[in-house]
């Protein structure tokens, strides 16, 4: 079946004149897309202190943008009352600028990872509206206006509406307010007027929750607040979305409100899930069950083709709404430092990214720079 494919594919290349990328082939991904969108990825602090050098060599070679996954959270450069620990997020700007990348700060405002401390009084009580909002807008300002001008764009707030369009009841709401979103913004303006500020959530094809950050933008919009994009979280697998339609759908209806759309956070989750939900919740936590870690020893070429099938179909909704789409990130370099080894179970072998444990590129990668390199495409990128 896959070999009959296989030559079709070939067959229909020779007529139109396109010759598909072939394995081992030096192509750098940066220098396909540099006329389309930035091309991101997200670095741990052990690659950025350069503990994985093969890791920053694909770096340099494949990607243009850059994004912490974890070192520009609140949990780590303000884990203490009153102290900073900015030592590995400066070392993520340092190597963004020394390699002229696009620079992401994720993220300022999210009901996780976010101390305890920031949401209690001096007994451990919640504080009050007043207290919490003076934090909010020290700590914004501290952080980025420490790299005002050098980080180019920031993840605001994070993870705001629920998936039925609601406004997620967390502590910032609880305690502030439906407008700590709207303070957010105005903080973030307030540390650095040239700074990107965009809004970021996963599960935006979900109509419902698509609708509700659509009110939300339009609410800030009235008010005059400055919203600059809004980042799709590529949190995906297999089979989900089920309908690409509802992706389009999304992106269609972001990019109407006039703002930038951006693809956050792509991966493709390749295993079975405990139960229904999709997302990235990252409280969710199960179990290990029989049949959950099915790939441990070995990821076989059936899935690798599933795998670059779903990549391709991704890439080429972005390049039909490339006009709309000003940046994709995917969310790690090498399937060994993503998150999805441990969510929602602690402990299984994914297989979700470009790159595999060896740093080699799985035909994942070369299924994303044949679509980019497709004439139906390439006309479009010049």
């Amino acid at each position: 079946m896959w070999m009959n494919k296989t030559r079709y594919f070939l067959i229909v290349c020779f007529l139109i004149g396109f010759t598909p990328v072939s394995y081992g082939q030096t192509v750098m991904l940066k220098e396909l897309v540099k006329n389309v969108f930035y091309l991101g990825t997200a670095l741990n602090d052990r690659q950025v202190d350069g503990h994985e050098p093969e890791t920053l060599q694909i770096l340099k070679n494949h990607f243009n943008s850059i994004t912490a996954e974890n070192e520009m959270k609140w949990s780590t450069i303000g884990k203490h009352p009153g102290k900073y620990n900015f030592k590995d997020a400066d070392d993520l700007v340092v190597l963004g600028e020394a390699n002229d990348m696009f620079i992401v700060g994720h993220t300022l405002v999210w009901h996780n990872q976010t101390p305890d401390w920031v949401f209690q009084d001096s007994s451990g009580n919640l504080t009050d509206r007043e207290t919490l909002l003076q934090r909010m807008r020290d700590y914004i300002h501290t952080v980025v206006g420490r790299y005002k001008g050098r980080v180019h764009g920031w993840d605001v707030v994070n993870e705001a509406v629920k998936d039925d369009g609601r406004m997620r009841t967390s502590k910032w709401f609880n305690i502030i307010g439906a407008d700590y979103v709207e303070k957010a913004f105005e903080y973030a303006h307030e540390a650095d007027p040239g700074a990107k500020l965009y809004y970021n959530d996963y599960s935006l094809y979900f109509p419902a929750k698509r609708n509700g950050v659509v009110r939300l933008i339009r609410n800030l919009q009235s008010k005059g607040i400055r919203v600059d994009g809004i980042g799709l979280q590529g949190h995906w697998g297999l089979d989900y979305p089920e309908k690409l339609e509802e992706l389009e759908a999304s992106i269609l209806a972001f990019s109407e409100l006039g703002v930038e759309v951006m693809i956050t956070e792509l991966d493709i989750n390749v295993l079975p899930l405990p139960d229904k939900q999709r997302g990235a919740e990252i409280t969710l936590k199960y179990a290990m069950q029989e049949g959950l870690d099915p790939y441990r020893d070995v990821f076989p070429d059936s899935m690798q083709q599933k795998l670059a099938d779903r990549y391709a179909e991704f890439f080429k909704l972005f390049l039909k709404h490339q006009d709309k789409i000003s940046r994709v990130t995917i969310w790690g370099i090498h399937d060994g430092q993503s998150w999805l080894n441990y969510w929602p179970i602690r402990g299984r072998t994914n297989h979700p990214l470009l790159f595999d444990r060896k740093y080699q590129p799985k035909p994942a990668f070369y299924a994303v720079a044949e679509v980019i390199q497709n004439p139906l495409f390439k006309n479009q990128t010049q």
